[in-house]
């Protein structure tokens, strides 16, 4: 449970693949200007990123080592297809507002580093675990900056009126740039509190030390 446990505190947070390894910001562009369609698609990119790890860790054995990266692609290609058709059928005016956005899924950079980092090397169960922290991570900061950005720019929160009609709309941020602002501002609150985290845990004095 310990490593479990491990995994979840750096894929969420200490290591998390947005705000420290810099990955996936292509998406928080798209598609961050509505909370609903940020929801399914980070949704989305979490349930493939967990079955590509548990199905690339099952067959880790099987696969030659000069073929795996195609072998990853082409597992991750299927989730991602299923995942198209999935909410083609349930959700239609959401897969037509995310286009192609869904298929790019495929190149996202933190499915495939997951897959090459971790589930090459481990076990299914902890594998899938890795992949659904992951994908945790990436939800927590994209669902963050939708909710200001749809928030600010339209007043509303899941399509919801919120704010008064009186108040002014920012109209930058239903552009792309915007997302840019608000994941910086992001990245450095983050940033910050884990540095100063790590400050105040080296500036600790140890058990045996006098004040």
């Amino acid at each position: 449970m310990s490593d479990f446990k491990k995994i979840l505190k750096n894929n969420f947070w200490l290591e998390n693949p947005v705000i420290v390894q810099i990955l996936g910001i292509c998406s928080t562009l798209a598609v961050t200007n509505n909370l609903r369609n940020t929801l399914i698609m980070t949704i989305g990119v979490t349930l493939v990123t967990a079955l590509s790890n548990f199905t690339i860790s099952a067959m880790r054995n099987l696969i030659p080592r000069k073929v795996r990266m195609i072998t990853q692609v082409l597992v991750i290609s299927f989730y991602v297809i299923m995942v198209d058709i999935v909410l083609r059928a349930y959700v239609p005016d959401v897969s037509k507002a995310l286009g192609p956005y869904v298929g790019l899924i495929i190149t996202n950079c933190i499915i495939m580093g997951r897959a090459e980092a971790f589930a090459q090397g481990n076990r299914p169960l902890i594998s899938f675990w890795d992949g659904f922290t992951a994908g945790l991570g990436y939800m927590f900061v994209l669902v963050v900056v939708a909710f200001f950005r749809e928030l600010l720019g339209f007043g509303t929160v899941l399509g919801i009126q919120v704010l008064p009609a009186s108040f002014p709309k920012w109209t930058i941020m239903v552009m792309p740039p915007s997302a840019f602002f608000v994941l910086a501002s992001f990245i450095w609150i983050a940033r910050e509190m884990q540095i100063k985290k790590d400050i105040s845990k080296t500036s600790q004095p140890s058990g045996g030390e006098k004040k």
